[in-house]
C-alpha cells in the first residue's frame, strides 16, 4: 500500500476546532490590510472616534499576533502528525512531504501575486521545508531549538528598539505608499492593483524583515511539532494539569504584555514587545482553552461548523482574499479606504459567517473541501479511494 492521507476518523476534533478559530481571528486582523492601507499607517492615530478606537484597542489586544502563531503551531502539528504516520507505516516521508509543500508554494504564488499581498502560505511551504530535514530530532531538542532561534534575535532587536525610541518614538508612517495604495487598489485597473500589490508584498518580505520571519514562523512550527510527537492534544484529558497552566499563565501574561501600547504612550518598541512576546502567549492561552472545551461533547457539537471550517482551512483562507479584496478593490466594489473599523470588522464577521454555512452544507456531500481536495489529488495522485471525496 501507498502512504495515505489522514482518514476522517483519524481527525482530531480539538485540532480542526483550532483551525476554525484561528481562521476567524487571522480574518478580523487581515480585514485591515483588506480595507485599510495597513502596512503604512499608525493605526492608533488612524481609527479616529470612540468606538473606532475601542474596536481597535479590542482586536489590539486579544486578536492581533495572538491567532497566526496558533496556526503557525498546529501547521507544524500537522507535518509531525503526517511524518508520524510515515514512520509507523515504514514509509518514505520527505519525497512527499516535498511534495505537498512544493504544492503549497505554488498556491502560496498564486494567492500573493494574483489576489491578496499579505499571503502566508509561500512563508509556511518555506519553513516547512527546513522543519522536514529537522524533524527527526526529539521533541525536547525541537522544543530547545525553537526557543533559542525565537528569543535570543527578538530580545536584541526589542533592546535595540526600545533604545531607539527613547530617541523617536514615533511610528514610521508612509504618506506616498497610503495614498498609492488607496488610488491603486480603491479605483485602479488589474494591472496597477498588481504592480501595487507587488510593491506591497516586497515592502513586507524584503530580506530583513524574511530574516526576522524566519526567526519568528519557523520556531512556531517546531514547537507545533514537538508538541505533535508528544501528542499533547490527543492526550487532553491525561494532560490535563499541564492544559490548565498553559490556559492561565499565558493568558495573564500575555494580555499585560498585550496591553504595553495601550497602558504606556505606543511606539514600535512596545508594539514588537506586544506583538512577538504578548501574542504567542496568548496563542498558546487559546490553544490550550480550546483543547479543554473540546473534551465536552457539548462544546463539540455547538462549535462543529467552525470545526468544519477549520477542516477546509486551505480553501478558508484563500476564499477569504477573494471575497475580501471583491468587496474592497477596484475591480468589485471599490470599498478600499472608505470604511471604518466598526464596518470592516462586521464585514469580517458576514464573511465568516457565509463561509460556516459553507462549510455545513458543503460536508453534506463531501468529506474534504474544495482545494484540499485537488492539494490532495496532486500529492498522492490517484492511489487513494476516490469514494473517500465524496458521500455516496
Amino acid at each position: 500500500m501507498n502512504l495515505q492521507p489522514v482518514s476522517l476518523n483519524e481527525r482530531v476534533k480539538a485540532i480542526d476546532l483550532m483551525r476554525g478559530f484561528s481562521l476567524f481571528g487571522i480574518l478580523i486582523i487581515n480585514m485591515l490590510t483588506f480595507h485599510s492601507p495597513f502596512l503604512y499607517i499608525d493605526p492608533y492615530k488612524w481609527f479616529n472616534g470612540t468606538l473606532n478606537e475601542g474596536i481597535y484597542r479590542f482586536i489590539d489586544i486579544f486578536i492581533q499576533a495572538s491567532f497566526y502563531p496558533l496556526f503557525a503551531m498546529l501547521f507544524g502539528y500537522g507535518l509531525a502528525m503526517q511524518y508520524m504516520r510515515a514512520e509507523a507505516s515504514k514509509r518514505p516521508f520527505m519525497p512527499l512531504a516535498v511534495k505537498r509543500l512544493v504544492i503549497l508554494l505554488v498556491f502560496g504564488i498564486l494567492h500573493a501575486f494574483l489576489i491578496w499581498y499579505g499571503d502566508i502560505l509561500i512563508t509556511y511551504a518555506i519553513m516547512g521545508f527546513l522543519l522536514i530535514f529537522m524533524i527527526r530530532l526529539p521533541s525536547g531538542w525541537l522544543l530547545g531549538f525553537a526557543a533559542i532561534i525565537y528569543t535570543i534575535p527578538h530580545l536584541l532587536l526589542l533592546g535595540i528598539m526600545f533604545i531607539a525610541a527613547a530617541a523617536d518614538p514615533n511610528i514610521y508612517v508612509g504618506y506616498m505608499e497610503i495614498e498609492s495604495s488607496i488610488q491603486a487598489y480603491q479605483s485602479g485597473s488589474f494591472a496597477e492593483i498588481f504592480s501595487q500589490r507587488l510593491a506591497d508584498w516586497t515592502y513586507s518580505n524584503n530580506f530583513a524583515n524574511y530574516i526576522i520571519l524566519i526567526a519568528t514562523i519557523l520556531p512556531f512550527l517546531m514547537v507545533g511539532a514537538a508538541a505533535a510527537k508528544w501528542r499533547l492534544i490527543e492526550r487532553t484529558q491525561e494532560k490535563r494539569k499541564l492544559w490548565l497552566a498553559l490556559a492561565i499563565g499565558p493568558l495573564l501574561i500575555g494580555l499585560l504584555l498585550k496591553s504595553g501600547p495601550i497602558l504606556f504612550e505606543p511606539n514600535y518598541a512596545f508594539v514588537y514587545l506586544q506583538d512577538i512576546f504578548g501574542g504567542p502567549l496568548l496563542a498558546v492561552s487559546y490553544a490550550a482553552i480550546i483543547a479543554l472545551l473540546a473534551q465536552k461533547t457539548i462544546v463539540q457539537k455547538l462549535f462543529s461548523p467552525v470545526a468544519k471550517v477549520g477542516q477546509m482551512s486551505l480553501t478558508t483562507y484563500i476564499t477569504q482574499s477573494i471575497l475580501a479584496t471583491t468587496i474592497y478593490y477596484s475591480y468589485g466594489f471599490g470599498l478600499y479606504g472608505q470604511v471604518d473599523l466598526l464596518t470592516g470588522t462586521l464585514i469580517a464577521i458576514g464573511i465568516f459567517v457565509v463561509q460556516l454555512i459553507f462549510a455545513e452544507l458543503w460536508f453534506e456531500k463531501f468529506t474534504r473541501g474544495p482545494l484540499e481536495m485537488v492539494w490532495r489529488k496532486w500529492t498522492y495522485g490517484n492511489n487513494f479511494e476516490k469514494t473517500n471525496n465524496s458521500k455516496r
